[in-house]
């Protein structure tokens, strides 16, 4: 997927050339008003940028030197917002047709595999004012996928609801991920959210897409830290190996093992689990009169000045050479123990947030 948008607004301007994967959850990332919905609208054919271009799977919806450009009602694209816009003189059942007969879907494919993937099958009967928030953006959703999009746009889609239903909400958009084979484009402004859901990550500033690739090599970079205010760390993808009797639960990945508080995800489950910079601090060597029990061999990669004076972030690479994490210490501890790249050192991980 390629898009290029420019546009001059009298205080903005927004001036973006992406390449996306295919498949899979992109996030767009980044502060109010710092360009994502209107590059969402620019893929939608809502804005329309001079000169701009877009492919999606070598099918082109615009290209405005050609003279190319499919309007909104002709692009085959779903949309979801942050307000559900659901018909309230339907029913569910009948908000599922209306997306269907606009797809030409007369034939209901893919109806009864909707249901279970969003899980609203005990809905159909119901009118969406009796739905909880979480409900009624299911089934926006389903009714946006119903219409067999080419694309999936979403827009801040849990901006508006209670901590309980985003919870609700969060693992039937991560089965969309593991089980579409379409695109998303999903703006947030929640970093956890995305850590959770997204696997390519642009992150988006004044108008421009300051850093686009994979979810964990984006979190992982030394250069963005003030991008992320303060939350910077990285992202693991672990596996559930173990539910100790003490009941703590023992995760494995690639780059070695950590605990969590103990969780009733299966065993052989997978579960990505986020590392704040702010809770891992380094030792030259391994303790063990230490109330610290996730310590994790690494090596030096780089080290990066930060915006809070006194401090420095230190980019760190895992036993198995492909598993990044980030500390963040003062000057005075690097000094101290002679922090550089190339050092091997002890990763001691106080907190770990599981994102699923």
């Amino acid at each position: 997927m390629i898009g290029r948008f420019r546009i001059h607004y009298p205080d903005f301007t927004l001036d973006v050339d992406l390449a996306l994967p295919e498949a899979g959850i992109t996030a767009l990332f980044g502060p109010s008003g710092s360009g994502k919905t209107t590059i969402l609208r620019c893929m939608a054919g809502l804005e329309r940028a001079a000169g701009g271009f877009l492919s999606i799977a070598d099918e082109v919806w615009q290209d405005e030197p050609r003279g190319i450009f499919l309007p909104t009602h002709k692009r085959p694209l779903g949309l979801v917002f942050q307000e559900t816009s659901l018909f309230p003189h339907l029913s569910v059942l009948g908000n599922l047709r209306y997306g269907m007969k606009r797809a030409g879907n007369a034939k209901g494919e893919g109806f009864d595999a909707m249901l279970d993937l969003l899980g609203i099958r005990a809905l159909l009967e119901r009118d969406p004012e009796s739905l909880s928030g979480g409900e009624r953006q299911r089934v926006s959703i389903a009714r946006a996928l119903l219409t067999r999009p080419r694309l999936l746009l979403m827009d801040e889609p849990l901006s508006a609801l209670d901590m309980k239903r985003k919870l609700e909400i969060l693992p039937y958009l991560e089965r969309l991920r593991d089980e579409l084979s379409i695109p998303v484009l999903y703006v947030s402004h929640s970093l956890d959210e995305v850590a959770r859901l997204a696997d390519h990550l642009v992150l988006i500033e004044n108008g421009k897409a300051i850093a686009n690739g994979a979810l964990m090599d984006v979190l992982s970079r030394l250069d963005l830290d003030a991008a992320f205010a303060g939350e910077t760390g990285a992202v693991l993808e672990t596996t559930v190996v173990a539910h100790e009797a003490d009941g703590l639960t023992r995760l494995e990945f690639p780059g070695g093992h950590i605990y969590v508080a103990g969780h009733a995800h299966k065993i052989g489950n997978r579960l990505r689990c986020r590392i704040h910079a702010r809770d891992v601090s380094l030792a030259l060597n391994a303790h063990t009169d230490t109330s610290i029990l996730n310590t994790l061999p690494a090596t030096v990669v780089a080290i990066a000045d930060t915006d809070t004076p006194g401090h420095v972030l230190v980019q760190l690479k895992l036993m198995d050479e492909k598993s990044l994490l980030l500390a963040r210490i003062t000057e005075r501890s690097r000094q101290a123990l002679g922090i550089k790249p190339g050092l091997a050192v002890i990763a001691q991980v106080k907190s770990v947030a599981m994102l699923r």
